[in-house]
């Protein structure tokens, strides 16, 4: 299992709130690796109204 904090590194930026589509292609044009892609891709919620949302999903997963 990835870190999640891990993924948010390359979230920095993220006009919120955001759905996971838009997430996971800011994450790809931030540098991160396919792991952490797939981790993105892999949270239960499809959209985040802050940074604290993208969290509580990676617990939830």
């Amino acid at each position: 299992m990835t870190n999640p904090i891990r993924p948010q590194r390359y979230l920095g930026g993220v006009d919120y709130p955001v759905d996971k589509r838009t997430l996971v292609q800011h994450a790809r044009d931030n540098g991160a690796d396919e792991e952490a892609v797939r981790t993105l891709e892999s949270l239960p919620a499809n959209r985040f109204n802050s940074p604290n949302d993208v969290s509580e999903a990676f617990g939830n997963r």
